[in-house]
Parts: C-alpha cells; structure tokens; sequence
C-alpha cells in the first residue's frame, strides 16, 4: 500500500467581532493582502481581487478578496452586519499557520477567533489521475 503525499496546508480562520473599519475599507483590505503575503513569505500572482456585494442578505453584505499566490491563493470574506472575517489561505509551500492567525486576528482588530489547518494530500503515485 502506498502512502500519499503532503500536497498544502490550508488555513481556515473565522474571526468575530471584527474592527468594522478596518473590514469594510476596500484599502485597508488591499493592505492586509500585502502584509499577510510578505509577513508568510509568499510570492503574489497577479493583483488582487477586491469586490463588494452580497446585498441580497443583511449577513452576507461585504467585501470578498481574493490574492492569487505562486504556490496557490489567500482568499476572504468579510460580514459587516456580523462583524465577522472568513479568511482561507492554502499554499504548497510550508508555512506558519500560527503566525497566519495571530497576524489576520491582529490586523482586523478581533479579540477572538477559530483556526483550522488542514493538511492536503495528493493521490499516491501509483492512483491514475482522473479528470
């Protein structure tokens, strides 16, 4: 039986109680794509997607973003009626999850918040790719 191999680690963070500026500031979301790129070592692709909507729902009001990244993306969601950030980054390339938390929790003003990391793995070498 083959083993299969670490593919990325994912991130995901949910934050409440957020600073209501600092989430619905199209710069200051621009900013934090930046900063959580530079502060995880990572190489951005392209600009980052920026987008505010979800008006069809009080909760779901707010700003998405997206940052494509060399070794796969950071991508968020931000409520402004709840307060809350919904953030996931996930990258094939080793990171500190840890450090990802505290810097996103830090940067957006939340006294509090989960982390989840889950770890990706790839089909074993021996598994026929299917499309």
């Amino acid at each position: 039986m083959s083993r299969s191999r670490l593919y990325g680690v994912e991130t995901v963070i949910d934050l409440h109680d957020c600073d209501g500026a600092a989430i619905s500031s199209e710069p200051r979301l621009r900013e934090y794509l930046v900063q959580i790129v530079a502060a995880l070592d990572m190489v951005p692709y392209g600009e980052p997607i920026v987008a505010r909507f979800g008006f069809n729902a009080e909760h779901t009001a707010g700003y998405s973003v997206v940052q494509l990244i060399e070794t796969s993306s950071i991508t968020g969601h931000f409520s402004e009626s709840l307060r809350s950030a919904h953030l996931n980054i996930f990258s094939c390339k080793p990171y500190d999850s840890d450090a990802a938390f505290e810097f996103t929790r830090e940067f957006f003003g939340a006294p509090g918040g989960t982390k989840r990391v889950l770890r990706r793995v790839g089909a074993p070498a021996s598994v026929e790719a299917r499309v």
